[in-house]
């Protein structure tokens, strides 16, 4: 199949899946792009390749990479401890957390948003205002004062406050804010000049509204369903082709250092044995018999946003999709991996 065979039949799928959002796919030099759905539905405004979708958890790979640059200076180490790098106070928190722990989901401190306890997001603002929080340090009356739930290094939980700790370090290592640090160091350098962390009531042109069905086949937007400013634990806003840019940049070293990229890549802790899905410092990653890296994978989920990117190491396959709704990412995404 060519090309634009590939890209024909894409388009049907986008179709067929009633998918909103964007997509790109690239092979060596081989260049895929579409999408399809409303970025704005009331106005009728369709998405387009350069439209800018919210990408959820998917920006926690930022965050390590932000935290790596920090100890590529020499500034910091992935053993240092929290209570060596930040101010604030966590009375119950174990004083042996490491930026590791951290980074790999094994900290053991209590998630602010515990899955197992809460079945939708939006559920934490009912007695929380979304609209003040806009920096990691808003986020800590969510979690400060709760105990531990695990020992660290004892067990792979994913835990977005872990991920709120780790922008408060970058910010009080870096001695500026923590959006303004990856957007130096990782955005531009990558040349994302579409992306950014924005602010719900503050949005850029060509930005996607996030949307959630409701029954009745009606939809309500998301504004109120996430804080008002993404941070080091999700809510940057990219382009298809922007993460396109980051694979490369990340890949040919133009981020980090080779042996530091090389660290960041490793796979660190099992997810599932059965399956083979580790994950590291980069992320989700799925290893072969011999462990080594098949693809790594980046995902996120919030009300109104869906979002999944693979990278494929060996072939030199990277595939974006976003998504302005709370499903169709993944579905879209594994049609592309068969067809590229």
């Amino acid at each position: 199949m060519n090309t634009e065979n590939k890209r024909n039949k894409l388009m049907e799928v986008q179709k067929e899946l009633s998918f909103s959002g964007a997509f790109y796919a690239v092979k060596q030099d081989e260049v895929i792009t579409g999408s399809n759905g409303f970025r704005n539905r009331a106005e009728k405004l369709r998405n387009q390749v350069d439209t800018r979708f919210g990408i959820a958890s998917g920006c926690k790979l930022f965050t390590a990479i932000a935290v790596a640059k920090l100890v590529e200076m020499g500034k910091i180490a992935f053993d240092t401890k929290l209570k060596d790098c930040v101010t604030e106070e966590f009375p119950h928190f174990d004083k042996n957390i490491t930026i590791h722990h951290l980074l790999t989901h094994t900290s053991g401190v209590p998630d602010y948003f515990d899955e197992e306890e809460m079945d939708d997001y939006e559920q934490l603002w009912e007695s929380f205002p979304m609209y003040s929080v806009r920096t990691p340090k808003d986020f800590l009356p969510l979690f400060q004062h709760r105990k531990m739930e695990e020992r660290p290094g004892n067990t792979f939980q994913y835990n977005n406050s872990g991920y709120i700790l780790l922008g408060l370090i970058v910010e009080q290592v870096a001695k500026c804010s923590f959006t303004s640090f990856v957007e130096k160091h990782i955005f531009d350098s990558a040349g994302m000049s579409g992306s950014g962390y924005f602010e719900m009531d503050d949005l850029p042109e060509r930005t996607a509204i996030g949307y959630i069905e409701e029954p009745g086949d009606k939809w309500k937007t998301n504004i109120y369903s996430l804080p008002a400013k993404g941070g080091p634990d999700g809510g940057a806003y990219v382009t298809v082709a922007d993460m396109a840019k980051f694979w490369k940049a990340l890949m040919s070293y133009q981020l980090l250092s080779e042996e530091m990229t090389k660290e960041v890549l490793k796979s660190r802790e099992c997810v599932d044995a059965e399956e083979n899905i580790y994950y590291g410092y980069s992320g989700y990653m799925e290893l072969d018999d011999n462990k080594d890296i098949i693809k790594y994978i980046q995902m996120g989920y919030d009300p109104g946003v869906n979002f999944r990117t693979v990278h494929y190491p060996s072939s030199e396959r990277t595939i974006i999709v976003c998504s302005n709704e709370s499903e169709g990412a993944y579905e879209l995404l594994r049609v592309i991996e068969r067809i590229l």
